[in-house]
């Protein structure tokens, strides 16, 4: 489960890394991983 969650994270840093070609893009994807992390961290809680 760790490992799975570190993947994601990862993929998600990949992704957001790839696709922000503006500083508002950046802070979108930011934004969406960090909610992703919250979702994730939630979930473990449960």
């Amino acid at each position: 489960m760790k490992n799975t969650r570190i993947t994601v994270l990862a993929l998600l840093a990949a992704a957001a890394l790839a696709a922000c070609n503006t500083v508002e893009g950046a802070g979108r994807d930011i934004q969406t991983a960090g909610a992703t992390i919250t979702d994730t961290s939630q979930e473990a809680r449960q």
